[in-house]
């Protein structure tokens, strides 16, 4: 890690007592967004290993906001698999799987979170809160029409892609995660969190360097780069500087409530296939799978796996074995589709049976009378 491990080592033991105990901030989101800022074209020519073109989204639920996603592989294809990123990543860190996934005949989609990637970025960190990015992505997945999906969620992208799956259990087949969480703010955070989101995350100068000090391997220069990209200055990092202070990690939190219903509504209820892929080398998510699996009844004897030598961002270090483990996942846990959605076609001869039941008993009436 060099200079990144350096540098978040030495904002770490710089942490202060008060910086460690931040206040939840429960305000976010009440207040229309008033400033919206979109990074510039120029900033993602010429990344590395990422050949995939742009697709735009118009959301309007809060405000009027571009979101980018990737959408490769047949958009025919019989299933899809959705990739959802954290914080302060974007789509740029699944460039690695996408094609052997789509190899496989799926149809790919990656979204980038709001204030993140080439979406939009609401210009206030006051505008971010935990149930607008619910929100934004689950008007996503309706709008593009994904059904039949397996999600991959890592980091927030498990917080969100959780929920998303919560609001529409139908949509979704089988679900995969990696060093992620639905807190409820009962179960505790580890310190290492507590310094990410009180201090490091605050003050790291450089997101490119703070991807390369959470994986074991070392990102190039170019690499590095490209994580930075999104952020032409400090006025776009409002979600990435936000987000860790949003994860409901005490009781007071926003989206508690919300987030202990998912559990109670679908996941302690969830029957479909469930996999954790965590990682052996993330100290945020040590043993975060075991929840999982033991109370998600779909989890029971699937293939979980601890994924040796890889970090946080362990799509950066082994890329190739988690696309080989989502599609052996996937072939271990065949599913019926969904039939075509429901419309109201029968609805005309309902409302003349209906019609008829009427008249046949005003008659009987009638001859009764």
């Amino acid at each position: 890690m060099g200079r990144s491990g350096d540098i978040f080592k030495k904002l770490a033991a710089g942490a202060t007592p008060e910086e460690l105990s931040f206040s939840a901030p429960l305000d976010n989101g009440l207040t229309p967004i008033s400033e919206v800022l979109r990074t510039p074209d120029e900033h993602f020519r010429d990344l590395p290993d990422f050949p995939f073109p742009p697709h735009y989204f118009q959301s309007r639920s809060h405000g009027d906001i571009r979101i980018h996603y990737l959408d490769e592989g047949p958009k025919t294809a019989r299933e899809t698999i959705l990739l959802m990123h954290g914080e302060p990543s974007w789509c740029f860190l699944y460039r690695h799987m996408i094609p052997p996934l789509v190899a496989a005949g799926f149809r790919v989609v990656a979204p980038d979170l709001v204030g993140f990637g080439r979406s939009d970025k609401p210009a206030r960190r006051a505008d971010y809160s935990y149930e607008r990015h619910v929100s934004w992505m689950s008007e996503l997945v309706v709008a593009i029409g994904l059904d039949n999906c397996t999600l991959f969620a890592q980091d927030w992208g498990g917080l969100i892609g959780l929920r998303v799956v919560s609001r529409y259990p139908e949509r979704f087949l089988r679900i995969a995660i990696g060093n992620t969480a639905l807190p409820t703010g009962n179960q505790g955070f580890a310190e290492a969190f507590k310094i990410w989101a009180g201090v490091v995350s605050q003050k790291f100068p450089h997101w490119g360097l703070l991807v390369d000090a959470s994986v074991v391997r070392t990102l190039s220069p170019a690499e590095q780069d490209a994580y930075e990209a999104p952020f032409p200055s400090e006025a776009f990092k409002a979600a990435s500087r936000e987000f860790p202070r949003l994860v409901p990690q005490y009781p007071d939190h926003a989206s508690v409530e919300e987030n202990m219903g998912a559990w109670r509504r679908v996941f302690e209820r969830w029957q479909k296939p469930f996999l954790t892929l965590f990682s052996d080398s993330d100290p945020v998510t040590k043993n975060g799978e075991k929840i999982w699996q033991r109370r998600v009844p779909g989890a029971k004897g699937q293939a979980h796996h601890i994924v040796e030598k890889a970090g946080h961002f362990l799509q950066e270090d082994k890329p190739l074995e988690l696309a080989e483990r989502i599609l052996e996942f996937i072939r271990r846990n065949p599913c019926a589709l969904n039939p075509p959605p429901a419309t109201a076609k029968l609805y005309r001869h309902w409302v003349q049976a209906q019609s008829l039941t009427f008249e046949g008993s005003a008659s009987s009436s009638a001859s009764s009378s």
